[in-house]
Formats: structure tokens, sequence, C-alpha cells
């Protein structure tokens, strides 16, 4: 690979590989695009790679056909997922794929010009005519700037990423911005963190641009450890080039020449792409010394976590860097000042980083247009930009959306997500994971901002939207996620380790039957001491599943205390298998079904159940044909 030292470089690269991205209709190329993120891969993908890669082949179309192996589309139901972008520029989306189908796809559309549309996302979806992803309601309303270049490029080629204007940002960072006009342009765009606690990034940009110190570090926190959440993942695989410029840019901003991202080892697929993406950066010169021929140095090291969540927060994580055991530090100093080895340090998540070059190429009133506003003389601050999802639980389309702050829940959850299963009505849904809150279906016509959340007892986090339904307890799932955040507590503070503890005792005393009104004053106040007094992010965020339930469904909590009931019947030590006597036909099914011997009965006559004797696995009511037996 040649040195890029100008734009005159930056735009050769572009043109030599300009039409197999943007598919002109004189290209005269198809383009075969799927799925190889770690969701695709995990659902089946490879051997529908491998299948198509040999029809090519046979066929002997190499030179007429481009099969590449991208990120995530981000409707994971469907994988596996395979695109044809035809050199008329038309797009074709085949779901569920495996290597029948693709040799069966392959003959008839790219041999015959006939699409398959069987095997269309249409026969999936709302609409039998449509066969492209671009055409549904899940895409449509969708708006794309973090996500812009997954699915759509090859990640581990440096020049898609330039065909798509990569690394023209840190061109025109170096060759016309000073680091002051940079960290301007941030202010003004009004972008703020995207891990979950929504400071503003050209604030902390500009506190680290003015610390002093022998040295600076830009960090990346690519430990995404909520429950459900991957849109990091997702950019890491699908786009990583995004992430190494906005790095490269942030370090010039503060005056860094050196970085860190901190990536889970659980993420094989993200991590082979970013140190291949590394790798050719370098070798183009986009990265290292001399950067372009500017004579800026930025070199940029991959540390692996363990998996610990508590990494997730920003003292904890520099610690691990370092060597040490992944604990938090007290703050003030903030790392701005004194972070990773003692130095000034600014750490930004994947998501906010991959918005970076978007806004120095397009400018910082394009991206403040989309979002809200702030709102004089309330807290409302303003979000700028999109927001990405993950989009999972009871919902008809999961996977990861990407949509303009503002955007209702309402709107995530049945417009694009196609709403709730099953003819099930919309319950909650949970934003922020184990740090974020339930948000009630009488509350989904609120914005999603990060101000406007906590208003509600809920917060945005990094991105984690699990839908529920009336078959979801919520005092399940504040108990699910406050046993999580137990369970990732460092252990170095007594609030978050002694008291989220204390707070699960009790949620175990009421989903068992034995809890009493005073709880839920108990768990009210317990919550106020462990969100005052714990150390770092975690143990401050721990109690707000339990407080947002407990606000927008108290009625739940009772049922569970005063009628030794759980309403959605999850809770197994408040549940109790019966048997309908007019419509047992006394056919054994669900004895021989039992697996301690708590149903008896003559064959042919009603049966029962011996409450003293049951363990309330449901084996018998699954066993049933004829709807004989129910639980309450």
């Amino acid at each position: 690979m040649a040195v890029l030292t100008s734009l005159d470089d930056l735009n050769a690269v572009k043109a030599k590989y300009i039409d197999d991205i943007e598919l002109p209709a004189d290209s005269g190329k198809t383009r075969i695009v799927v799925g190889l993120a770690t969701c695709g891969d995990a659902a089946g993908a490879r051997p529908v790679f491998e299948q198509i890669k040999n029809e090519i082949a046979a066929a002997g179309k190499q030179d007429e056909i481009e099969l590449i192996a991208t990120g995530c589309v981000g409707i994971c139901q469907y994988e596996p997922v395979v695109e044809v972008h035809a050199a008329d520029g038309s797009r074709t989306t085949y779901v569920r794929m495996n290597a029948d189908k693709a040799k069966d796809m392959f003959a008839r559309h790219i041999l015959g010009g006939e699409i398959a549309k069987e095997y269309t996302i249409g026969p999936n979806s709302e609409n039998s005519d449509v066969t492209s992803l671009e055409e549904t309601s899940f895409y449509k309303a969708q708006k794309r700037i973090v996500l812009r270049n997954c699915g759509i490029i090859d990640p581990e080629k440096i020049e898609e990423y330039i065909a798509r204007d990569g690394y023209k940002a840190i061109y025109k960072v170096l060759t016309e911005m000073k680091p002051e006009d940079v960290i301007q342009v941030m202010l003004d765009s009004g972008l703020r963190g995207r891990g979950g606690a929504g400071f503003p990034t050209g604030r902390k940009w500009l506190f680290a641009s003015k610390s002093q110190g022998p040295k600076k570090y830009v960090c990346c926190n690519a430990d995404e450890g909520d429950p459900g959440a991957f849109m990091d993942r997702a950019v890491l695989e699908g786009d990583p080039h995004a992430l190494i410029e906005a790095m490269t840019i942030a370090a010039y901003a503060i005056g860094s020449d050196e970085g860190y991202i901190y990536v889970r080892a659980e993420y094989p697929v993200a991590i082979k792409r970013l140190q291949i993406a590394i790798e050719q950066a370098k070798s183009y010169g986009l990265l290292g010394q001399n950067i372009l021929g500017t004579g800026f140095n930025f070199e940029l090291n991959l540390r692996f976590g363990a998996g610990a969540f508590v990494c997730g927060e920003e003292t904890a994580l520099m610690t691990s860097i370092e060597g040490k055991r992944g604990e938090p530090h007290p703050r003030p100093p903030f790392p701005a000042v004194k972070g990773l080895f003692g130095v000034p340090t600014i750490l930004n998540n994947v998501e906010t980083y991959a918005n970076v070059a978007q806004i120095i190429l397009n400018g910082a009133e394009w991206f403040s247009s989309m979002g809200t506003k702030a709102k004089p003389g309330t807290p409302i601050m303003g979000s700028a930009g999109t927001k990405v999802f993950a989009l999972g639980g009871k919902i008809t389309n999961t996977g990861l959306v990407e949509v303009p702050m503002g955007t209702t829940i309402n709107q995530v959850v049945n417009e694009i997500g196609g709403g709730v299963p099953n003819g099930k009505k919309f319950k909650a849904a949970q934003a922020g994971g184990p740090s974020g809150g339930c948000i009630p279906a009488s509350l989904a016509d609120i914005e999603i901002d990060y101000d406007t959340l906590k208003t509600i007892g809920a917060m945005m986090g990094s991105g984690g939207l699990i839908v529920m339904d009336e078959d979801n307890c919520m005092v399940d799932i504040a108990r699910f996620f406050l046993d999580f955040t137990c369970d990732e507590s460092c252990g170095q503070c007594a609030p978050c380790r002694i008291g989220t503890q204390r707070m699960l005792e009790i949620l175990d005393k009421i989903i068992s039957g034995n809890g009493e009104m005073e709880d839920l004053d108990k768990l009210e106040e317990l919550a106020t001491y462990i969100s005052s007094a714990s150390l770092c992010g975690l143990g401050q965020t721990a109690p707000n599943p339990v407080l947002s339930t407990i606000r927008h469904f108290r009625d739940e909590y009772v049922a569970h205390i005063v009628d030794k009931k759980c309403p959605a019947h999850v809770c197994k030590k408040l549940l109790q298998y019966t048997i309908d006597p007019e419509k047992c036909k006394g056919c054994t099914a669900c004895a021989r079904a039992c697996p301690v011997g708590a149903i008896s009965g003559s064959v042919k006559k009603p049966h029962v159940i011996d409450q003293s004797k049951c363990i309330k696995c449901g084996a018998c009511m699954a066993t049933c044909k004829f709807g004989a037996i129910s639980k309450n």
C-alpha cells in the first residue's frame, strides 16, 4: 500500500473503488453482500457465503460479481442475510438463508435475472411485495449516521471505507483546523456521550486540552456489558475505521500521541477486524507516524477486557488498562486532569466516536439540527443527533435501530419494531440495562433523550431497549437486573457491595410470598443510600430498575405482598397449577410428565395435583392437549 499524503491521494483510492460501492448503472458489476458479523455467523452465514463463492467460481463470473463479507445490517431475526446490489442500482434483501437457498437464489436471480421472492424480506415482513430492506418500515424510519456503513462495506478493506469518504475528516482536521477549532465544532454540535451519562463530548475534550502534562491519552470504551446490548460490537465489526479516524481526530484536538481501545475479549470478530483495520491504516500512513504527511503522530493500542461490568466505568477501565484489578477511583480528580497512568485522558465509547468524522465533514449545525432542543427553565439540556438502540425482548423486529433523538418509545416499538407479537399487549420497555429503568406503556409517547427519560425515573444508558408484554412480571424484572448488578459489583465500597445484596434479599422475600408492605419502604430507603453513597456509576444507578418498577407498577408489588399472587404468573412460589375436572379426560399424560409424582388419578377419570409435592415446573400444563390445566 502506498502512503497517502494528500487529498488527491485519498480521492484516487476512492475513485478506484467507488464503482464497487455505489454501483452506478454503467459499472456492469453485481455486488453480493453477506452479513458475517457475530450474529450472522452464529445463525449460519458462513456456509451461505461459501456456497455463493463456489457458485460464482463455477459460473466463471469472478470479473462480473463481487462477493463481500460485511457487518450486521441490523435486522437480527432474519439472519443469515444476503443482499444483492445489482448494476442497475437496485437492492434485494434475502433473509433466513441457507446454502440450498443461496444456490437456488444464485441460479434464478444472478444467472436468470429473476428475483427469488419467497426468500426476500417481503414474505417475512409486513408487506409481501417488498423485496428490499430499504422499503420496510423497520428501515425507512431510521436515520443512519453511526450505522451508515454497517452491512454496506467490507470492514476488512480500508479502500471501501475511503470510498465512502473515510479519512477525509482527519485530513480536513490536520490541514485546515487548529485543535481549538475541532473542539469548538464538537461543542457546537451538541454531541453528548453515548455511553450512558450523556456528558457533552466537546466539554470533555476541552478540559483535557487545557490540562497540562508530559503526555495525554485518548481511550475508547468498547467493553459493552449491558445485557442485550450489542451496538458497539456492530460498529467494531462493520465499520472499524470510523473509530480509528475519530480517535485520531480526538488526539489532535487534545494534544495526544497515543490511545487505547479497551475491547472485551468475548468479541473475537471485533478484535480481528480492529487489528486488520489498524494495520491497514498504518500502511496507508493514516495512523502512526507522520499521518498524511502532516507531522502529526498517533499510535493506537488494543487492550482486552475480561468481561467485568464494572470496567465500563471510566476509572475502573483505565485501572484495568494499567494491568491492575478493575476498580473505580474517587473523583475528582477527573480523568481529563489525571487519568490513565496519572496523566490527562479522555474516554468515550464506540458510538460517540462513530459520530465524530461525520460531524467534521457535515458541520456542527447539520448534527445539531437533529434531535431535541434545550428547554429554558427546565432540566432539559437538549440531545442532538441520533441514538442507536439494541431492540430486543417481546418485539416483532429485533435488532439494531438508529433514530433521531426525540423519537418516542411508541414509534420505536410499534412503527420500527413492528409491535408486540402474538396479540399480546405492550407493557413496558426497559431502557439503559441494569442502570436504567422501566418505562410503562402509559408513557410510551415520551421523547427519548437523556434528560426527559430521567424525569420518569429511567435513563438512556448505552442503548439497550428490552420490550416487555403482559406476561412479564415487573417485580421479577427488577430482581433480574439487580441480581446482575450484585454479581458485577467490584465489592470495593460498602453501599454497593452490601446495600444491593440487602435489596436483592427483600425482592426474593417478596416473590416468594413472604413480603410485607414495609418492605417497599425499606427498598426505597436503601435505594436512596446506595445511590448517594456508592463510589461509581454502577452502584449509583443499581437501584433504578427497582425504583422505576415500584413507581410505575406498584400494584404488582402489592399483589405479591398482600394477595400472595403474581399477576403475570411468573414467580414460581406464588403459582398454583390446577386441573379442571370438567376438561380433564383422564389420559394420564400429565401424570407421566410430572417429575415428582405430584399428579394422581385413574385412567379416564379427572386427575388431581398434590400442591404439597408440586414444584411448579409447568411440565403438566405443557403436556396437556385438552387445556385442562391452568396456572394462577
